[in-house]
């Protein structure tokens, strides 16, 4: 099977397990579907392309939109993502109480998904 029919298919998939969770998804969801692929995808990147990661990398992003609201989702990760530069730019975003509670609060969240999922 090639790449681009894996993505299809993985795609259809992912599309088949989030409309059979709508109901549960509605009641807790504020995340945007691309946000959820993108966090599928990356998260099935890291822990292998199958049909067993597609289910629990689905069920993580569920859980993290369950405890953190999207703007906090989006806010730790642009801390995460921002402190990572090297240096005194990236300092205030490694270092500032208001980051350090973001990360906090995503990490923690990060946590009970994959105690729940993994």
């Amino acid at each position: 099977m090639s790449k681009r029919s894996y993505r299809v298919l993985a795609g259809l998939s992912l599309a088949s397990t989030l409309a059979a969770g709508v109901a549960h998804a509605q009641v807790t969801n504020d995340y945007p579907t691309v946000a959820r692929a993108d966090y599928v995808f990356a998260c099935m990147k890291s822990n292998g392309e199958t049909r067993e990661a597609l289910e629990r990398c689905s069920c993580s992003i569920d859980v993290i939109a369950s405890l953190v609201s999207y703007d906090d989702y989006v806010a730790a990760e642009t801390y995460l993502s921002i402190g990572q530069v090297a240096g005194e730019r990236g300092a205030f975003f490694r270092s500032s109480s208001i980051a350090h509670a973001a990360t906090t609060e995503i990490r923690r969240a990060q946590a009970e998904a994959e105690i729940r999922c993994f």
